[in-house]
């Protein structure tokens, strides 16, 4: 897999690549124009995965990047088969300075409400990002970004803090970089999705008609839509479930198209026997990790029995007791895999540091270990620990997956686990307020660089905002992003890796593909390296 380290002090020219990474159905097109499909061809996508928000400030979940990939313009992005990102509503993008990056927009672009599409849009999109600063949305990723020039209306350029930004042109194509509209998006704080759909802002492949949160958004195509990628053909319906095994129904029985996120392993086992239907995979980034507060969690800092020693004990006899291969064939049936370090298997730099650190040394559990730890830093047992997770978000084998999480704890007789439940919407918001100790968390990669699964983690005021803080790993990270040597990089994503591993912030345990199903009268399902789901190659009949 390429990584970001390809981007030099060029400019990114437009030129496809790595379509081996494209599961793609026969019979994949789109016109260059505009659609004249009517509401009544409709593709239907259904999908248990929720939306926050519609504002790209306001949100850094999978559910709602999967929207803004429809509907925003981005001025990088990742053609269909392939995971390296090329200019999309800009005609050029490259350093002109070690710590300026210039791009070039195309002339005469338009939201589709009339607006035009200027630089002005551009710096008001990132300034208004690191202004809101929202807990729950992707500013993290700007760590980078001092400040923004707009020399005239079709050039931006970005003045980084540190130079030769190999990341840089990948964080322009992932949740921090749609481009909103500056007459319709407030620049203080974030706006309602009524506000954003009254106001036609969109840009993209597609516009959204009708909105219902989290029941039924239905979007058309965007004529207008200047980008890289092929125009859309075909209306959507984006249907939204409660329950993943309704989705299994509808889709086995033709009542919707396409399924994509979250079927069961079993839902997925079923579905590929039946000649109706094509279950198709492709290569997937995502990973589950348990997601420690370094404040609130057992012998956290703002508890009574504060202790860092004994926090880092519980949080090392978690690691020593996992058992991630009995969680990946009991709950997961092989369609996830064991993950034993923080940046999956398949990306440059990736190691197994958990596996030699932590449990028997082999990958398996280890209660003696756990146990050694626990003894060592002065630690009681047995430990309560509230452990939280999503029933609705990450699929409907998460309660299988926590019990048994739960289970492997307590058979030690180290823990005591209090397991609880909350819904995503109200969990997005309690997880950074403090509520949980422990917590379930799955990532999926906004780009297929190993720094994706390290900055927005493992930086100062991180995206987890677990209150995680370790300068040495904060400036490794801030070193590898900005090292063109690739040997050298990859030497310093390694480090990075072994000293997080000592620290625990996380616990990561499984590393899974990405899943569709669809009926066997649609083409276009594209399963790639960039880890986005398009609906604009979905054709049907």
């Amino acid at each position: 897999m390429t990584s970001a380290t390809t981007f030099t002090r060029r400019t990114l020219a437009v030129a496809a690549g790595g379509a081996a990474f494209a599961l793609v159905l026969a019979g994949c097109s789109a016109s260059s124009g505009g659609s004249t499909s009517s509401a009544s061809d409709a593709i239907v996508v259904g999908t248990t995965d929720k939306v926050t928000t519609l504002d790209p400030a306001g949100s850094y979940d999978n559910g709602s990047f999967a929207v803004m990939n429809q509907v925003f313009p981005f001025l990088m992005n990742t053609p269909y088969g392939s995971p390296d990102v090329q200019p999309d509503i800009a005609v050029s993008a490259e350093f002109t300075a070690p710590t300026a990056y210039t791009v070039k927009l195309k002339p005469g672009l338009k939201f589709a409400n009339g607006n035009d599409l200027t630089s002005s849009d551009v710096k008001f999109t990132f300034d208004r990002d690191i202004a809101i600063a929202d807990p729950n949305g992707p500013s993290s990723l700007l760590y980078n970004l001092a400040s923004v020039d707009t020399p005239d209306a079709t050039t931006v350029v970005f003045n980084l803090k540190n130079p030769d930004d190999q990341v840089f042109p990948q964080i322009l194509s992932s949740p921090a970089g749609p481009i909103v509209d500056e007459q319709v998006f407030s620049a203080t704080a974030v706006t309602p999705d009524k506000e954003i759909v009254d106001g036609k802002a969109f840009a993209g492949q597609y516009t959204i008609t009708s909105y219902d949160f989290n029941n039924l958004i239905s979007y058309a195509p965007y004529d207008g839509y200047q980008g890289v990628l092929p125009k859309a053909v075909s209306p959507i319906n984006a249907k939204y479930y409660a329950d993943s095994s309704n989705l299994k129904l509808d889709v086995q029985e033709g009542n919707i198209d396409v399924a994509f996120r979250s079927l069961s392993a079993t839902d997925v086992a079923d579905l590929s026997t039946n000649d109706k239907v094509k279950v198709w995979d492709g290569p997937g980034g995502e990973i589950r990790y348990i997601t420690f507060n370094f404040n609130t969690q057992p012998y956290g800092a703002t508890t009574a029995e504060a202790d860092p020693a004994k926090a880092l004990a519980v949080r090392q006899a978690v690691a020593d007791l996992i058992d991630r291969k009995e969680i990946a064939d009991q709950v997961y049936k092989g369609t996830y895999t064991p993950l034993y370090s923080f940046v999956p298997a398949g990306l440059t730099g990736a190691t197994e540091v958990l596996k030699s650190e932590y449990g028997d040394g082999s990958g398996g559990p280890s209660v003696d270990k756990a146990k050694a730890a626990l003894t060592a830093a002065g630690v009681t047992t047995p430990i309560a620990l509230n452990l939280q997770y999503s029933p609705d978000h990450y699929g409907p084998s998460s309660g299988d997956e926590y019990a048994l999480i739960k289970s492997q704890l307590e058979t030690s007789g180290l823990f005591t686990v209090n397991l609880q439940s909350t819904e995503w919407v109200q969990y997005a918001k309690d997880r950074t307020a403090d509520l949980y100790p422990a917590y379930q968390l799955g990532w999926f990669p906004d780009y297929s660089d190993a720094d994706n699964y390290l900055t927005p983690f493992f930086l100062k005021d991180n995206f987890l905002g677990n209150h995680y803080d370790n300068p040495t790993v904060n400036d490794l990270i801030l070193q590898q992003a900005s090292t063109a040597d690739p040997a050298a990089r990859q030497k310093i994503i390694e480090d990075i890796q072994a000293k997080v591993a000592a620290d625990l912030s996380t616990v990561p345990y499984l590393q899974g593909s990405q899943v569709a199903v669809a009926g066997t009268n649609v083409s276009g399902v594209t399963l790639d390296a960039s880890f986005k789901f398009r609906y604009a190659p979905l054709t049907k009949g």
